[in-house]
């Protein structure tokens, strides 16, 4: 099967395989699952292995992927014919971006789950940032572990002060990066939002950027907690619409806007840089949308490149998909 370019359009009853489609060409891609982060999981059940293999092209030049997954051996991949130490490296070389229904999360969700989205937009838009999310957690868990050890009176005070300072080193980078991140977002963010029918949205940075002095006056505190307490691992983005914020008053219709608004305003970021657009997955997207947004959600994504689009109905699709895929108890036929 040869997905075409376009927007392409998977139907079928629930439980048919629909996102089962999506999910794999998203391992073949990136080299992992947006739904769960066990591999054991992606294989059939009763079966001990599993392979994905895809074939397209990237800025005119070929793309051959293959993945293979074992329930007693590693993963493994292949770019081309050449092994990749990690499947995961895949994302480096191909950009692919999903939306799944539990992707609100980064709406409705708590901080942590904005700070993620965000951190993995970096990580894809800043590539020579892509660890320095990574890098601060492990100065901070480090930091937390030293003080448990001063607390319990197995270490000094002196062990925690090189962990202070790099906790406020990376911190403050990572506030910077994060913050260039928005930025870049923030303008093609609104401007998608508003043609979704969300007026006056806003993505707005809530920290405080550490350093060793104020680190230092809360050593008490953090001593007493065995945590912390100032950082990036702390901050919160705030995403509203004409001030409102959308964790709290937006509704689900809204918080799925907002969601699409950031993924499409990313895409074109990644298109600009790239000089080639990422592969756009978008599972059960339309099933809260009225007419109008519909309409407005598939000229959206014919600007942006190759995108699969799941729905129980054909009808739920305004005007004709490039292609369109019938899923059937997990097969898959052209129409």
């Amino acid at each position: 099967m040869t997905l075409e370019p376009g927007l392409v359009l998977a139907v079928g009853p629930n439980g048919a395989g629909k996102t089962n489609l999506l999910e794999s060409l998203h391992v073949g891609t990136q080299g992992f699952s947006p739904r769960t982060r066990s591999d054991a999981q992606l294989i059939r059940f009763g079966a001990q292995s599993a392979r994905i293999a895809l074939s397209g092209s990237r800025s005119l030049s070929p793309l051959e992927i293959s993945i293979s997954l074992s329930t007693t051996e590693a993963k493994r991949a292949t770019l081309n014919g050449a092994g990749l130490q990690a499947a995961e490296q895949l994302r480096r070389e191909v950009e692919t971006l999903v939306f799944t229904p539990d992707r609100l999360a980064i709406v409705k969700g708590g901080p942590a789950a904005r700070r993620a989205y965000f951190d993995r937009a970096l990580g894809r838009l800043q590539p020579a940032r892509a660890a320095l999310s990574a890098e601060y957690g492990g100065a901070v868990a480090q930091r937390n572990a030293a003080l448990r050890r001063v607390a319990g009176g197995l270490s000094s005070r002196d062990a925690i002060a090189p962990w202070t300072a790099r906790v406020a080193s990376l911190g403050a980078e990572l506030v910077v990066a994060r913050e260039e991140v928005l930025t870049l977002l923030r303008p093609r963010f609104v401007e998608r939002a508003a043609e979704l029918g969300l007026a006056n949205a806003s993505l707005v940075y809530e920290g405080d950027t550490p350093s060793p002095e104020r680190l230092d006056a809360r050593l008490s505190r953090d001593l007493e907690r065995g945590a912390t307490s100032l950082g990036p691992h702390l901050d919160d983005i705030r995403i509203a619409a004409s001030e409102r914020d959308l964790r709290n008053y937006g509704s689900q219709g809204e918080q799925r806007l907002t969601v699409l608004s950031l993924l499409l305003a990313e895409a074109e970021l990644l298109a600009d840089q790239r000089g080639a657009p990422p592969l756009l997955l978008l599972d059960d997207v339309l099933s809260e949308l009225d007419s109008d947004r519909r309409r407005t959600l598939v000229a959206q994504v014919a600007k942006v490149g190759q995108t699969l689009v799941t729905a129980t109905q054909r009808s739920a699709l305004p005007g004709e998909p490039a292609q369109l895929l019938e899923v059937s108890a997990g097969e898959v036929r052209v129409a």
